[in-house]
Order: C-alpha cells, then structure tokens, then sequence
C-alpha cells in the first residue's frame, strides 16, 4: 500500500510495520498546494536493493516532505541530477524558484536589484546552462540565452530538476548543467484540491522615494481534478504578485593622485607649487568621482498556467502545457553624483586625512572645494511577456513499443524605457555650450569621509531641495555632456519553436529500453534599443521645476547628504523636454537578429543488470546559424553614418556521446560515474554581424613612410557570425549513501576540459568598399593605402579545465535518536578551481561566473504543524554580467555575497481549521550589501602592493512576509 502524507510531521507506526514497496513518486504540487497531502514511494537502485523492504509508515509534511522529495528524484535519475520539490519552494514563499535553486549544491545565484535571478552551474556563466519548461527549451528575455528565474512564480511550478550529467534523450543539453522546471501532471497527482494562499510583505524603514510604496502582497489560487472517469485531467492556476524593493546605492568612480594641483591663497590669485596645500595629500589616492542614489522599485507579476492531461486508454497518454506570464518594473532613482577631480573646476582639497593602504596613501577624509553635484531623476520601467505551449502525445503502438511526438513554442518579449535627467544649483541664462561651460554651475565645498565596507559620508554646503534653487539642466564639468538627459527604449524578442519525434522500445536482458528520435528547433532573436538625447526646450535653457511636477524630496541622509529635488518624470517629462535621436556607431551596434535551426538526432540504450544500471547514448547536433546586422559604410568626421545590411552564417556539427553508470553497493551505498562530450552555443550578442571601422589618419606620425610603401590605417571592432560552439568533454564521480528518506551523503567531483573558449581577439578584416575620409590626405601621397585591417572581435580560442568537488547532505536528527524527530540541517558546500584564461596576451583573466566556494545551509524544526528554519547561502567573489552604461552590457567583479532568510509558521492539522497555515518569514535577515571592486582580473586602480579598490556598495534592507493559506 502507499504511505500517506497527512497531518503531523512525526515518524508513526501504524498497526504494526506496514510491507511498502519503494517506488518513485511523482512531483507533488507543493507550491501550487503547499500543505496538500499527497502519498510518496520511492524507487530502488538495481541489484542489492532491489528487492521490497519493510519500513513504517511515513508521514511527513513541510520541508521534510519536499526534502524526501527531492532525495527520491536525486536518486532514482540516471544522470547527476539536483532537485528542488514543490513543497520546498512552496513552504519556503520565494519570490522566485531562482531563491530557491540557489541553495542546491554546485549552484550560485548573482542577485540583481537584491533578488536572485540567474543562476551559474559549476564555476560557469549562465550562458553555459540550458532552461526548460517540462522538458521544452524557454527563450529569454535576456541579451543572450541566460533565462531570468525570477519571471518563474514558484507557486505554480511543481519542481526543478537540474541535470549536471547529460541525458542523450534530452535535446539542447547546457555545458554546465540543465536545469528543467517542471509543472503538475492531474492524473499522476490523482486528487482533486483546491489551494489559495495569500501573503502580504515590505521592506524595512520608509519608502526612499514617497512616489513608489514599500509595501505588496502575493495572492495565488489553484485547482486539480480528474474528470470522465479518471481518464482526464486538469490543472488551472493563476498567481500574482506585487512586490516592493528598495536600494540604497553609492557607486565610487575612481581613485586618482593629484599630487602637485594647488589650493590658491585667494580667489583669483595664482597657484604656486609652494602654495599646494595639504602636503599631505600631494599624492595621495583621493576619491575622484562618486554617486549617491536611493531607488524604489515595484514589480509586478500576474502568471497563469493550464494543464490538460488525457489518457481514454492504455495505448493513449496526451498532455498539453500553457504558461504566461507577464512581468512589470517600475523603478524611481534620485539622487546626486560628482566629480571630486582636482582637474575639474580648479576644485583642491583641505584638511585630508591620510592613511597607508595597501604601501599607498590613501585619502580617508577631508573637504572638496568648487564641487558641483549633478542632481538626478531617473525612471525606468521593464515590462517582460512570456507565452510558451507544448503538446505531447505518446502512443503504445505495442506492449514493448511506445510513439512520442512533442510540439512546443515559446515566446519571451522585453520592453523598456531607461530615462535619466540632470539638473543643478542656481539657473544660468546663456544655455549650456562648450564656449560657456560654467552658465548654470554653481560651486559647492563638501566634506568626505570613505568607509572601509560601507557608505561614505558627506556633508554638503547647499540645499539641493530648494526648488527655488536648483534648475533643471547639463551641468557636468570640461563643457557639459551636450545633453539635459538621455532616454532609450530596448526591445528584445525571442522565439523558440520546436518539434520532438522518439520512438521507444523495451527489451529483454542487459539493455533493457531503446529509445532513438530526433529534434528540431528554430530560435530567432531580435534585439532594437532606440537612444535619444534629451534637450530643454527653448534652447536648453536652464529651469526651474513647477510645483505640480515636484514630489517629497528625496533623503540621502543614509550618506550624509541631506535632501535632493525629486520630480515626477512620468508628468513632467515631455513639458520640459524634447528628444532628438542618436543614431552614432553604438546605436547601430547595439541592433542585431540572430536565427538558429538546430537538429538533434539521438540514440540511447539504459541498461541494468546486477549490481549495475544506467545508459549509454549520442547526439549528432547539426546547427545553422544566421546574423543580420551592418557595416557602417564611413568613418568621415561630422557626416551621418550610413549603415550597409549585411547577413553571414555558418554550419556546424557535433557528435555527443555520453554515458551514465552506477554501481549499487547496497545498504543504501552507491557509486556513480559519468562521461560525456558536452557543447553550449555562443552567446548570441557575440554572433551579431556588426561591424563598426576606424580610421587612423596619423599612421604615418613618428614613423617613416616613402612613397611607394603600404600603411594600414583601418581598424574596427565588432562580432562574429561564424562563431562555433563552446565544446567540452566532461567526466563525474559521485559518491551517494541513501540513509533513509529525509538523509542522506553525496560526495561528488567533476572535471570539464573545455576545448575552446570565446574570448575577444583580433584578427583582419577587408575594408574594401567603404569610402576613405578626408583626413587621409594626411597620409603623405604616394603612399599605398592598404584595404585590409584589424578587426576586434569575439573569436574561439584556447581553452582550458574546469574542475571541482561538491559536498551535500540532509539529516534528520530523529534518524540518530528518536526524541529529536522533526529537528534536522542540509546543506551543500562546493569548491571550484579553473586554468581557463580568455586573454590572448597571457594576462591573467577570470572566466564570469566562477566562484571558488560556495556554501548553503539550512537548519529546521517541524513538529505537530509548527515549522521554524533559517538558511544562508554563500557566495566567493567572481566575476558578474551586469548592465553598464548606454544599455549595454560588461562585466564587473562582484565581492563576497551572502544571504540568510529566516521563517515560522503553524498549520492546523485538526479541528475546524484544519487546513489553515499562516506564516511569518523575513528575507535578507542580516541586510547583506551588494559589493563589487574597482576593476577586472589585474585591472583597474589597484594600492601599491596590486590591492583592489572598493567600488559599488548597495544594501537593499529586510523584506518581511506574512501569509495565509488554506487548502482543501
């Protein structure tokens, strides 16, 4: 008979122990139905545990419930699998599975805006890892492949699975790992239910910004039947959420010495050498620029899902997915940046106080004079659409034979809006112009002082509140930016359609299933950003704001800082603005279609016999690629740029055998080894056909050239269409030990030998066509102008090893002594080393993503319906993707990030509520800050002994959540 997962969270014996067989149980719909009791059996390794064994009766509810869960998956998979069960997602309330995923072990999250959203497998980039929906690739709405989790509601999700080990039977495998997000099947779920839940939750403090409130709440609803007969099922659910964010921002610009720039003794009175005052600071490493923001954010999110599962008979089983979701952000920046550069406005410094950091000396306080703060509004608002169906049908056309067919689409759309504006002290009259570059600029004297791990610290000389005061308008140093503000409109579109094909057969003896089919699937991807200046109207003249468009001002008091003018850019933007279109080198680069059509062929064979199960298969992957974009047709000065259409491709080919083994050494113990060649398309922005060239009119400066001799004045930078894929063999050996269903040990190390690497390297490019600028009559006549030059360019190159070993475990207190059931810990702990070094001239360069230790630990107590845990994952510092400046994307070196999130809750396992759970849960308990370095790898402004400088430093606050739900 089944077990039942009922009420209570102990270990019973029911009548006596009860004779189970083990069998693996399906996903139950945890986040869909979080306190749904659903039976569990699980499956036996071959050989030595084969056979039935007694056990009492468990029931269980909770996070031991979703950790039997996920044990029974992890140890029933052929290939390396981890895996998150929906009662785990669901009792923990994440805003996202990606909060969830994160805490399995080889997997690091890189949280953006203070959530969780992509995720690395290994020491890789996102870009490596491959997303699935019920085994269906997922477009994104990312520059690149990288799906973003956090557009995933975990309340409708029944489970993830992520495959480090390949299976042949799966197309569009990652390199690093596949993570596949699963949702209910009504049949094999079996009951009909009914959840709701509701939960309210803010962030700590007030609203930074009185515009945007702090303050939300999550509502889902869902429902599970069996109709006809038992012979139809269906699953409805519907999930929305409204959730606040906050951040508090400070971003360093650099650190510069400016030894020899001089305080004069009066104004308008000429600087000396003798007058540089303090002496001190004459070479110090002083703050050269800085920004203080306070950010609100609203997200918003409505997500359905429709399951339709039919099986009329034994020969018949169909299933069709719907999933959509569309994802909303608002976002409200104020706040002020400057530049603390003693090249900038005669601006010195008095009363620095120094200290030795690192051999250097650094300026730890002091005072800036003839500062001039740049007052910012900025609004942003993203909004992201995801549709994606699928259709499966399996016939038996015998007793051995079976015919699956699967037709999927999915479509991922993001849209955004990324507006910034300035504005200044005091009003000038002339309009901002290089000849004028100080109307409008007034001069400010504002101490400092720069923490260690923390905010810095100022104190201002003007009221940047004062609405009588402070003027909208370009008010950046060495003649102004040229613009009042900026705002651009990314567009990115993907769509994946996809058709499977397998045919499967049983046999008898050693090989036991065969199963062989093909895939084929076509994405295509468009990215547009649209970019336009701002100008005041009226011929950029400076202005004050009208009252109707002003808000609260906004506090940077968290820096010292005091208020800042805070206006509503939704009303008041196209009152005081016109826009005017950029159309220079970056907007053209910045637009590009890519379209792939991939085929997959595959055989698999699974095996079991003995002590020994697993399978043995190959891909043959046959991939065309297709980039559209343009070579700017000109480098004259001053003239538009005229863009020339061009598309190029390639065709590759890549044969991927692969093989999962393991060996049963009973009593729970066992031993896995995997083998595979593993492969990840390049990242799609690195494909684009762009090419933008550059003229180097003084090549023949310092350097002799005679007439008759050949110079190579062209260059350009750009992508590359014909790149090939990211390749890999791979090899796994695991060690597990299955105690009982709530615990259990793995011991696992991997090692990757990547073949290639993409990396920026350059290479020659035929500028034959494009027309010579009139500054090339500079190069002496006579002289041979070459058409062929450099080009730098995103190109295969060297490769090198990933390697690491993984540590995990759960365990169940009451395993060791009875008294003690319901209090356990599980964890994972992770180490990962790599020789890769995408750098053509040998300097040392980290891969992105790759973090050399990563921990998760999870304590818990549940006992007769109340739950208590707390967890903290772990992440060493690494390289991150993030978005930088003019919508583009880079790269930044992401410090040391860590996050504990805490809950309790009682769920009524009796009398009238039975059924009703409330809970109470705070996220980001201990406020950890976001923090990156100045600089890349050996880059950037370093201390005498190479020590980095810190950079950006955010902290996002506590997030608190109060929910009920009730399920019947």
């Amino acid at each position: 008979m089944r077990s039942a997962f009922a009420g209570g969270s102990s270990i019973r014996s029911n009548q006596g122990r009860r004779r189970l067989r083990v069998t693996a149980s399906a996903l139950a719909l945890a986040s869909v139905l979080p306190t749904v009791a659903v039976a569990q059996t699980q499956t036996p390794p071959s050989g030595a545990d084969a056979a039935p064994t007694e056990v009492e009766e468990i029931v269980v509810t909770g996070l031991r419930r979703g950790l039997a869960d996920s044990i029974s998956i992890k140890r029933r998979e052929t290939s390396i699998v981890e895996a998150v069960s929906a009662e785990d997602i669901g009792k923990l309330p994440d805003v996202s599975i990606a909060e969830s995923i994160a805490r399995l072990p080889g997997l690091a999250a890189q949280r953006v805006n203070g959530r969780a959203q992509v995720i690395s497998i290994r020491g890789l980039a996102p870009d490596f890892t491959t997303t699935l929906l019920n085994g269906r690739q997922q477009a994104s709405s990312g520059d690149n492949r990288a799906v973003e989790f956090d557009q995933y509601p975990s309340e409708l999700l029944s489970g993830v699975v992520i495959y480090k080990t390949p299976d042949a039977e799966v197309s569009g495998m990652g390199l690093s790992g596949t993570a596949d997000l699963r949702t209910v099947r009504p049949l094999t779920f079996g009951d009909r239910a009914v959840a709701v839940n509701l939960r309210g939750e803010m962030t700590e403090g007030d609203a930074l910004n009185d515009d945007i409130r702090n303050y939300g709440g999550r509502f889902s609803v869902s429902y599970i039947d069996q109709l006809a007969d038992g012979t139809l099922g269906i699953a409805l659910g519907y999930a929305h959420l409204d959730s606040p964010s906050q951040n508090k921002h400070y971003k360093a610009y650099g650190y510069e010495s400016f030894g020899g720039v001089c305080e004069p003794s009066a104004p308008g009175s000429t600087c000396t050498v003798d007058s540089v005052q303090p002496d001190s600071a004459d070479t110090a490493l002083l703050l050269n620029g800085q920004e203080i923001f306070s950010t609100s954010r609203l997200n918003q999110r409505d997500a359905v899902i429709g399951i339709v599962e039919w099986r009329p008979n034994e020969r018949v089983h169909s299933i069709l997915d719907l999933y959509y979701s569309k994802f909303e952000q608002e976002e409200t920046t104020r706040g002020a940046q400057w530049f603390s550069n003693a090249w900038a406005d005669d601006a010195y410094f008095t009363g620095v106080v120094t200290e030795d950091r690192g051999g250097s000396s650094f300026g730890r306080s002091g005072t800036i004079h003839n500062a001039v703060p740049i007052i910012r509004n900025d609004r942003n608002t993203r909004e992201d659409e995801i549709f994606s169906v699928g259709f499966n049908t399996q016939y038996e056309l015998n007793d051995r034979t079976r015919l699956v067919a699967d037709l999927s689409y999915s479509n991922n759309r993001r849209r955004e809006t990324i507006l910034e504006t300035y504005a200044g002290y005091g009003r000038g009259t002339g309009g901002v112009t290089p000849s004028t570059p100080n109307v409008g600029r007034t001069l400010d004297v504002i101490d400092f002082t720069v923490n260690d791990d923390g905010y810095p610290t100022y104190a201002e000389g003007l009221d940047y509140a004062d609405a009588s005061q402070v003027s909208l308008g370009d008010r950046a140093p060495w003649g102004g930016w040229g613009h009042d503000g900026a705002i651009r409109f990314p567009d990115v579109e993907e769509t994946i359609q996809s058709a499977d094909l397998k045919i499967e057969r049983d046999m008898e003896g050693f090989f036991n299933t065969f199963t062989a089919g093909v895939n084929y699937a076509k994405r295509e991807k468009s990215k547009r950003v649209d970019d336009y200046d701002l100008f005041l109207k009226n011929g950029r003249q400076q202005v004050y704001v009208d009252a109707q468009y002003l808000e609260t001002p906004v506090s940077l008091d968290w820096a010292g800082f005091g208020n800042v003018l805070a206006v509503d850019l939704s009303r008041a933007l196209d009152v005081y603005y016109d826009r005017a279109p950029i159309l220079d080198a970056n907007y053209f680069d910045k637009n590009w279609d890519i379209e792939e059509q991939v085929t997959t062929a595959f055989v698999k064979l699974d095996f079991m016999g003995g002590r020994w199960s697993g399978n043995v298969g190959m891909q043959a992957v046959v991939q065309n690629q297709e980039s559209t974009g343009v070579v700017i047709n000109g480098t004259e000065p001053g003239a538009p740029i005229t863009p020339i259409s061009v598309t190029k491709g390639a065709d590759y080919l890549d044969i991927l055998p692969s093989l999962n083994l393991i060996y049963d050494l009973g009593g729970g113990h066992r031993l896995r080894f995997a083998a595979s060649r593993t492969m990840a398309r390049p990242r799609m922005d690195e494909m684009r056909a762009n090419v933008t060239p550059g003229f180097n009119a003084l090549v023949c400066t310092g350097q002799t050239c005679p007439p008759g001799s050949t110079v190579n004045p062209w260059s350009a930078s750009g992508g590359n269409p014909n790149l090939e894929p990211w390749r890999a063999n791979a090899f796994d050996l695991a060690y597990e030990w299955y105690v009982d269903a709530t615990t259990y040990l793995s011991i696992a190390g991997f090692y990757k030998d990547l073949e290639t690497y993409i990396y920026v390297q350059n290479g020659t490019f035929d500028f034959t066509g494009i027309p010579l600028p009139s500054t090339a009559s500079s190069i002496p006549a006579g002289v041979n102008i070459s058409p062929i030059g450099q080009i730098s360019l995103p190109a295969n190159g060297n490769g090198g090893t990933v390697q690491g070993l993984e540590v995990s475990g759960a365990l169940n207190f009451g395993t060791v002594w009875a008294p003690l059931d319901g209090l356990g810990l599980l964890g994972s702990i992770s180490f990962t080393e790599s020789d890769l070094n995408p750098a053509p001239d040998g300097q040392t360069v980290r891969i992105p993503g790759l973090s050399g230790t990563v921990y998760n630990v999870t304590a818990y107590y549940e006992r007769g319906g109340f739950q208590a845990r707390i967890s903290k994952r772990f992440r060493e510092a690494f390289k991150g993707e993030v978005v930088q400046l003019f919508a583009t994307r880079g790269y930044t070196e992401i410090l040391d990030d860590e996050q504990i999130d805490a809950q309790i809750g009682y769920t009524f396992e009796e009398g009238p509520l039975e059924g009703l759970g409330v809970l109470f849960q705070v996220n980001n308990l201990t406020n950890s800050p976001y923090r990156t370095r100045l600089g890349l790898d050996s880059g950037g402004t370093t201390t005498a002994d190479g020590g980095a400088l810190p950079e950006t430093y955010e902290e996002y606050g506590r997030q608190f959540l109060f929910g009920v739900n009730y399920r019947f």
